[in-house]
């Protein structure tokens, strides 16, 4: 295909503002898939994203569509994740592209994350194009959300296209639009071989598949090539372009999208972001590649038979070769065994990555309750990172620890924005600023109408954020709002270690960094939530919840007790003492051959149900 008829552009939206059906109707005009193999969110492979109805991993696909200059074209489309947790995967799809169509959704208008990932494509040079989505619903107000969009970025009504992704009404004007406005892909055809990966995937039969991107030159079947970054020279095997499934061509040349099956069986040796080029002509230099992605929140996984352990390692590297922001490492836990101590960009991330495991790779696991990871200064000048409570030095050997903190956008309507400011507080966050999007004014002529949408920013810890932040939240405002977070500078705080012992040995992946202000109270719910999930055992488990050396909370889990007396209807007392000293030296010799009670997974999440009591101070 001619250099200038080709059109790299991907879908970006905040979630559920319809990326997938606009891409089904996309595909369908174009005919790319046959309508008997057609099936709803079409791009959506995965079985965890059509239970979960959401984009998880980006999807690329080559339309072929005849414009009404009667030029045919060929468009490289990639329908790109909504979630804040794959944020990353949007980055990588931007890479590929030279446009962008922002989708709004035309009930609910602009979100937190239909702001960031405008800036995003701003960051990218993108042609942008803004559509706004959903027309054809009852509550849907265009206008309304047109103005929005005008105010929020500058554009101008002849700039905004309308259109519906469950009727089709305007996928035509919005083709016609891309071929306009969206550039075609630089590039030197003549130029030595320079493609980047940007996603990948393992293979049994073929090996590492790489995604790729050619930048300059061209790629043929039988090629030997070489990666930049490693300096490996696998064959290509068999190169194509996605249909969406992987379909066969001769060659792949300049701006196109397409897959390399290189053989590789270590996932290892093929990156994302990496460059790929001839082994014979190599480039001079690799494409910059992207900047790494680095985790939030992390977390311990286990296999619940320890034998897996091999399997699970082997899944983990898999799952990384196509998901760069996975990052993992071994640990071992008294109470679990050997596992791996995981990053994730956010709690939806560790969800479907363990979900992933479990159902692909066939594994029972456990996960121990998420965290942060903390910058420790010690004593002796030195500074550390701890991601695992249970690394954390004794309170003597630390001189400061510093908290991640995020700044987070929320878009809601004004009329919850008193909730919100209370939520935010009790989670000790700090006010930034507040503006409206709608300079709507009331019929009073007071303030702004309680139906303006307002957007707040706030700086907060990561931590407080982690767990429950976004239901409350969603509570707090009807389902109205909307949120957005990025990292910003870590800070000071006074962070203490909350150990948790059962029947006095201390249990290390229960353990929590926490804010001191609240530790005691958290450490009481925490040993009330474990007496409920702990099963009862011959004799008396306690709980306890410590801070240092001193215990703050204590709980016993009762134990199963058996009658012996209930044959002794009568007679001396003294063969009723016999039989309770009896069953007591039992107990007490069960205790010590026992030691440590099976704890539960339930238990070990128990921590994310943990409620705030009432606001403080960093």
């Amino acid at each position: 295909m001619d250099q200038l008829r080709i059109r790299n552009f991907c879908i970006i939206a905040h979630i559920d503002h319809g990326k997938s059906t606009l891409a089904d109707r996309l595909i369908q005009e174009t005919g790319a898939v046959a309508v008997r193999d057609m099936t709803e969110q079409h791009l959506d492979t995965m079985a965890l994203e059509r239970e979960r109805g959401i984009t998880i991993k980006a999807q690329a696909i080559r339309l072929t569509y005849a414009a009404r200059d009667g030029i045919e074209y060929q468009l490289n489309l990639i329908d790109t994740p909504g979630h804040v947790d794959f944020a990353y995967e949007v980055s990588r799809s931007l890479a590929a592209c030279e446009g962008a169509l922002l989708l709004v959704d035309a009930t609910q208008g602009i979100q937190a994350q239909t702001m960031a990932n405008i800036y995003m494509a701003l960051e990218h040079d993108l042609e942008i194009i803004p559509v706004i989505n959903k027309i054809d619903m009852i509550a849907a107000e265009p206008e309304r959300v047109a103005d929005e969009i005008k105010q929020a970025f500058g554009f101008k009504d002849s700039e905004i296209l309308y259109a519906s992704g469950k009727t089709g009404e305007g996928v035509v004007e919005l083709l016609e639009a891309v071929i306009k406005l969206v550039p075609p892909p630089k590039g030197d055809p003549a130029a030595p071989l320079q493609a980047v990966i940007f996603d990948s995937k393992y293979d049994q039969f073929k090996g590492v598949v790489a995604y790729i991107r050619v930048v300059n030159g061209s790629l043929r079947a039988g090629e030997r090539v070489r990666l930049m970054g490693t300096g490996i020279e696998p064959e290509v095997l068999e190169a194509g372009y996605f249909s969406p499934v992987l379909t066969k061509s001769n060659s792949l040349g300049v701006g196109e999208v397409g897959y390399v099956a290189t053989g590789l069986k270590n996932v290892r040796d093929c990156r994302v972001g990496d460059t790929l080029t001839h082994a014979a002509r190599p480039a001079d230099r690799p494409v910059p590649g992207y900047a790494r992605q680095m985790p939030m929140v992390f977390t311990g996984i286990y296999p619940a038979e320890g034998d897996d352990f091999p399997e699970l390692r082997d899944a983990l590297s898999k799952l990384q070769l196509n998901d760069a922001s996975l990052v993992y490492e071994p640990e071992s836990s008294a109470a679990l065994g050997f596992g791996f101590r995981c990053g994730f960009l956010g709690l939806l991330h560790m969800d479907v990555v363990q979900e992933r495991l479990e159902r692909e790779y066939g594994l029972n696991l456990i996960a121990t309750a998420p965290s942060v990871s903390f910058t420790v200064d010690l004593t002796d000048g030195t500074r550390i990172q701890v991601d695992n409570p249970s690394k954390l030095p004794e309170p003597q050997r630390i001189a400061k620890i510093y908290e991640p903190w995020v700044n987070i956008t929320i878009l809601s309507p004004s009329r919850y924005i008193g909730g919100i400011m209370e939520l935010v507080t009790l989670r000790r966050g700090e006010y930034v600023k507040m503006e409206y999007l709608q300079p709507t004014q009331d019929t009073a002529g007071g303030g702004a109408s309680q139906d303006a949408r307002v957007l707040l920013e706030y700086n907060i810890p990561l931590s407080e954020i982690l767990v429950d932040f976004h239901d409350f939240l969603k509570s707090a405002t009807s389902g109205y709002a909307s949120l957005n977070y990025h990292l910003i500078e870590p800070r000071q705080s006074n962070m203490v270690k909350l150990d948790i012992l059962v029947n006095h040995e201390p249990v290390d992946a229960l353990s929590l960094i926490i804010h001191r202000s609240y530790a005691e109270s958290q450490g009481k719910q925490l040993a009330a939530k474990l007496k409920e999930l702990i099963p009862r055992q011959m004799f008396q488990v306690p709980i306890q919840a410590a801070i240092g050396g001193k215990i703050v909370a204590r709980e016993n889990i009762t134990a199963m007790r058996k009658n012996v007396l209930a044959k002794c209807y009568g007679g001396d007392v003294s063969r009723k003492r016999k039989l309770l000293e009896k069953q007591a030296k039992g107990k007490k010799r069960r205790a010590k051959m026992i030691g440590a009670i099976e704890v539960p997974q339930e238990a070990f999440m128990a921590v994310l149900t943990l409620e705030r009591q009432h606001p403080v101070k960093s």
